[in-house]
């Protein structure tokens, strides 16, 4: 019957909060976690009316919504990216994603180092010859947050949320986003894991703190104790807690402890 027929349930237990997955319209390559659309619900979970229901019923039973947010990627099938395929190389259209030419005499090698999460490269080469990097499934292409429009598409994503009454964001992969640049090889072959005792070039790197500190000042811009969760890996404790500096996100998952 979904969540709404739970809520009392669920509010008589102590809960006072939930997290949602990601319920966006998917092609379900990763559990949701590639996003087609930022601001719909998937059939299969319901509708956008649906969802605000259940943001009123949940606040009825004084239980909060924390819902998530995946800044890192979209879905090859977002709108953005099959718009990326079809201008070519050079365009507009691709500069919101990380695409490069290869390495080798024809572009035929990727064109770093890096390893996906998942496995193998983190590169995949597209019909006119440029490669874009995807750290996680081939199917998640990584958004170029260097580009002004994908900071402008997040803060509203954010704000149509919130505007809808969430109480806050689990944010995926929040150490993600920036990359070292010129996008430089990691130096070793062998996949590094997520939590490891490095800085790699794609992972924890500083710019990804000014960033949440820009949605911080979103979340603080509304009535209420609207919150920000970082999924982050960090390589050390000390690293971990600069994600949750006073002008930052509220809480961080450590997983050192787990």
């Amino acid at each position: 019957l979904g969540v709404r027929s739970r809520l009392r349930y669920l509010a008589d237990l102590g809960v006072d909060a939930i997290w949602l997955t990601p319920f966006y319209p998917s092609p379900m390559a990763d559990f949701g976690y590639d996003v087609a659309d930022y601001r719909d619900v998937d059939p299969i979970f319901g509708s956008l009316a649906d969802a605000r229901a259940l943001i009123d019923d949940a606040h009825r039973h004084g239980l909060k919504i924390i819902v998530d947010v995946v800044p890192n990627h979209t879905s090859d099938e977002h709108p953005w990216f099959l718009a990326a395929l079809a201008a070519g190389p050079g365009s507009p259209e691709r500069e919101r994603y990380i695409f490069r030419h290869g390495r080798g005499t024809t572009g035929e090698l990727p064109p770093n180092d890096w390893e996906s999460i998942f496995g193998g490269p983190a590169w995949t080469r597209v019909a006119d010859g440029q490669w874009y990097l995807h750290l996680f499934a081939p199917q998640q292409p990584d958004l170029n947050w260097e580009h002004p429009e994908v900071h402008e598409e997040f803060a509203d994503v954010l704000r149509f949320w919130l505007d809808l009454g969430v109480d806050g964001f689990r944010i995926d992969v929040a150490h993600g986003m920036v990359k070292a640049p010129g996008l430089p090889d990691v130096g070793h072959t062998g996949q590094v894991r997520m939590i490891g005792t490095e800085v790699v070039p794609y992972f924890d790197q500083d710019g990804v703190h000014e960033i949440h500190r820009s949605w911080r000042r979103i979340l603080d811009s509304y009535d209420g104790e609207r919150i920000g969760v970082a999924e982050a890996w960090a390589p050390t404790p000390r690293r971990l807690a600069d994600y949750v500096r006073p002008d930052e996100l509220h809480q961080a998952f450590n997983f050192h402890f787990l």
